[in-house]
């Protein structure tokens, strides 16, 4: 089934044009971006039966932007109506008056955004929609879950299982542009704890689709995974520090193309002289067998970032960030892209209609190899296998990178050990990372479980992902 536009933007379109034509009135361009998002979480444990509204995801609202001829500006909104209309004109002419009073700053001064016509609804396909199956329903049928989880073994503590759902909506208007989309994603997780001894470990693991709620299907086949893994890390040891032969799971190996050259090589960075990737374009920063991708685009990618066109009205691409080993480009909003002379790569994300546009991610990935995973295992002679992506930051300025995972199993003469260590803390300088890169499994598979932050703040979907991969990696 296909999601279903939303009854208030549908209502409110014939004023919102409205109001877009007196702007025009003023000014050579203006743009309105209309958002309306519902999003609900779900969790259960033995202790806790949650359900409630996703604070930062449900936003009702309007985005104003206009050009006076040399610079932009922009004013947001919640609530319009016939009455209102002029006095919203009045607000937005005095926002952009306000650069004229600021004392001691330089004002850059930009081009009018091209505006090339394109008229469109789209909407995104799902099963099972929250509001099909009702709230009692799914906190039921997570607890069924939970239970199932809990009998894996009798070492188990407890077990939490968690549901989070997003539903939105979203119009852009301006001159020659007229598009709708209508996006359902859902994420899931699975936490198990359990204890031996005085010892308690956890394992977690997280779900995703560009879907509804049916994506608890997969939570439920997770449970034999997060289960044997809980129970092994009750008997994992900690590393001896080095460097390791590597092979990293698709978790692992988007975690590292999201911290690597994700921030990296957002151009908002270049524009404040903030990452090193504005040298490199060019020059080579990986292995020769690696081609890195981030882009929106339905026709590429099916993941919980993709859309149809970011909040600046512009279309969703395909970014070729690294091909073969050479960095190509980076990713751009509009108004960097302006700035640096370059095209829009359809990166421009807002965190709802009150913050403004940032270069953003969306899925980021490598592109697949040729390797067997097999071949990749029997080729390592002494080394591990890295699963279980938990947590990671990068330093855009000077390249440096650091990821946790939970799990590292040991590899001797081209098989597995048995033995389990963790956690693990992987680091290093990334073109060592990634030049030294000599296999790729020949599948990949993204993930987008959890949301990224722009420094500490403007949090918004992402997912990440690619093949397994062979790298030297410092393990500590």
């Amino acid at each position: 089934m296909k999601v279903k536009s939303s009854e208030y933007l549908t209502n409110t379109r014939p004023l919102l044009k409205k109001l877009l034509n007196r702007l025009l009135e003023s000014f050579s361009y203006a743009s309105i971006l209309a958002v309306d998002s519902e999003a609900y979480q779900y969790r259960v444990s033995k202790t806790v039966t949650f359900m409630g509204e996703d604070d930062l995801l449900c936003n009702r609202g309007f985005v104003i932007k206009v050009y006076d001829g040399n610079a932009y500006g922009e004013y947001s909104f919640n609530d319009i109506s016939e009455e209102k209309i002029e006095d919203i004109v009045s607000m937005v002419k005095s926002v952009v008056a306000l650069k004229e009073s600021v004392n001691g700053m330089t004002l850059s001064q930009y081009k009018q955004l091209e505006d090339e016509p394109c008229t469109f609804c789209e909407s995104t396909d799902y099963e099972i929609a929250p509001e099909d199956m009702g709230d009692e329903a799914i906190l039921a049928k997570l607890t069924e879950i939970k239970d199932d989880a809990l009998l894996y073994d009798k070492k188990i503590l407890n077990a939490t299982v968690g549901l989070s759902t997003q539903k939105y909506s979203k119009l852009f208007l301006s001159p020659n542009r007229d598009m709708e989309q209508n996006v359902m994603w859902a994420c899931g997780m699975l936490m198990v704890d359990a204890k031996k001894d005085a010892v308690v470990k956890y394992s977690f693991k997280g779900f995703s689709n560009l879907g509804g709620i049916e994506i608890m299907r997969d939570i439920r086949g997770g449970i034999g995974h997060v289960g044997k893994n809980t129970l092994e890390l009750l008997e994992a040891s900690p590393i001896e520090p080095g460097e390791y032969d590597c092979i990293c799971t698709p978790e692992v190996t988007g975690m590292i193309a999201h911290e690597a050259f994700g921030h990296g090589v957002e151009m908002d960075m270049f524009v404040k002289d903030r990452a090193l990737a504005k040298s490199y374009v060019g020059k080579d920063v990986a292995a020769p067998v690696l081609t890195m991708h981030d882009g929106a685009n339905m026709a590429c990618e099916h993941e919980v970032a993709s859309y149809f066109f970011d909040d600046e009205g512009v279309l969703s691409k395909d970014t070729v960030v690294i091909k073969d080993g050479v960095l190509q480009t980076g990713i751009s909003d509009a108004q960097s892209a302006m700035s640096l002379g370059t095209v829009p790569t359809g990166n421009g994300r807002r965190e709802s209609y009150k913050r403004k546009a940032y270069t953003r991610m969306t899925n980021t990935y490598f592109e697949p190899g040729k390797d067997k995973l097999e071949d990749m295992i029997a080729s390592i002679k002494y080394g591990f296998l890295l699963e279980d992506a938990s947590s990671g930051m990068e330093d855009p300025k000077n390249w440096g990178i650091q990821l946790m995972v939970n799990i590292a199993r040991e590899i001797k003469d081209g098989k597995f050990t048995g033995k389990v260590f963790s956690p693990i803390v992987m680091s290093g300088y990334v073109p060592d990372l990634l030049k030294s890169i000599t296999m790729m499994s020949d599948e990949i598979k993204l993930g987008g479980s959890g949301f990224c932050g722009k420094g500490y703040k403007e949090w918004v979907k992402v997912s990440d992902g690619g093949p397994y991969i062979k790298a030297k990696i410092r393990l500590g």
